[in-house]
């Protein structure tokens, strides 16, 4: 690889948001011509990133076969790399991002970016970028099927199917909750606590929300209503949540709020593990005080808590929010054009702190 002085840099002026509160210079790198630019991407992707990427780029990514890197294998592939495009699932804290002195941008693969010290890449220059509204219908859909899977207790029925244990119809088998005009509340009213909203009209439910969010005005104009917190807990049938996860965030929907809900309601969550005390759902579960629970993600994922996976009443999704063909393709363009666009000295277009984020990936 080359030495440090291939390189020559230009300062291109990146607000990173509030929550950091400083303003950074960030070193954009420009390659000087016939030096190839190092890529590393920390999983397979779906698509053929070298093409995406285009010229004048060494891409290391996985072998065919292997899914990701280890986190030790990736933080020894970013030593000498100039650009990451890595996975929600990939932390990249302060020690992270000082094993890659030359890293001048990390694209990461998905909306929220809890799993990066945004604070430490605006020290030492190191651009940021996610994937915004590609996954925002993806997800929405997810979100959805959890619901009336959790509700027609889908999952239950499966498993007593597949293992031979149906014996027929019978008028008490399995029996649900309601969808249909229903109460939806949602916390987190954004890009994707709107498409939520919007499939919930469809069924003729009423939609309440709390929370700040972006998409506020155009969820007023679908006939969402706005409540507090508490409210929401009270009075919804089901309960989604879309906030990003934050100091604030992490175990959003606690014990207290597992007790202020209907015995009879179904909690969603596609949008971080943390934002929910998974053991007090477990045990909220467990003693009948709540119908159901539809998850796509974990606190500490992959591993899931043993409590979870033994209660029949909740349906478990492997983090799928945006596994569709064309979500998952588009996400790598954008990342591939994001590493692009700052490694030939320009302003990548869904650079953090020129939008608000949202919490799903």
């Amino acid at each position: 690889m080359r030495a440090r002085d291939d390189v020559t840099t230009r300062p291109v002026q990146v607000q990173i948001p509030v929550a950091v509160a400083v303003a950074v210079q960030v070193q954009v790198a420009c390659y000087r011509p016939g030096v190839p630019a190092r890529v590393v991407c920390s999983a397979a992707m779906p698509v053929d990133l070298v093409s995406l990427l285009g010229d004048g780029v060494e891409l290391d990514a996985p072998a065919p076969g292997q899914a990701r890197f280890s986190p030790d294998a990736l933080r020894a592939r970013v030593a000498e790399a100039d650009a990451l495009i890595c996975l929600v699932t990939d932390r990249i804290d302060a020690a992270f991002l000082a094993a890659a002195p030359r890293l001048r941008v990390v694209a990461n693969y998905g909306v929220g970016i809890d799993n990066i010290d945004l604070a430490a890449a605006a020290r030492r220059g190191v651009a940021v970028t996610n994937t915004p509204d590609v996954l925002t219908e993806a997800t929405a859909d997810l979100a959805f099927a959890l619901l009336l899977a959790a509700a027609r207790r889908l999952g239950e029925g499966e498993r007593l199917l597949r293992a031979g244990r149906w014996g027929g119809w019978e008028p008490g088998l399995l029996l649900g909750v309601p969808v249909a005009g229903q109460t939806l509340g949602i916390i987190g009213m954004g890009r994707i606590g709107l498409a939520v909203a919007r499939r919930a009209s469809g069924f003729a439910m009423s939609v309440i929300y709390a929370g700040r969010g972006r998409a506020v005005a155009a969820a007023d104009a679908l006939g969402a209503r706005q409540v507090t917190l508490p409210e929401l807990y009270q009075a919804a049938d089901f309960v989604s949540v879309h906030y990003p996860l934050s100091a604030e965030t992490h175990h959003l929907v606690d014990r207290a709020a597992l007790a202020a809900m209907k015995p009879t309601a179904i909690l969603i969550n596609t949008a971080r593990g943390a934002c929910v005390d998974e053991d007090a759902l477990a045990e909220a579960l467990a003693a009948g005080r709540l119908a159901g629970a539809g998850l796509d993600v974990y606190d500490g994922e992959p591993a899931v808590r043993a409590a979870l996976l033994a209660c029949e009443r909740v349906v478990l999704a492997p983090h799928l929010g945006s596994a569709t063909t064309v979500a998952r393709r588009r996400m790598a363009e954008i990342c591939a054009g994001a590493v692009r666009a700052v490694l030939d000295g320009r302003r990548p277009d869904t650079l953090i702190g020129a939008r608000g984020e949202e919490g799903a990936a």
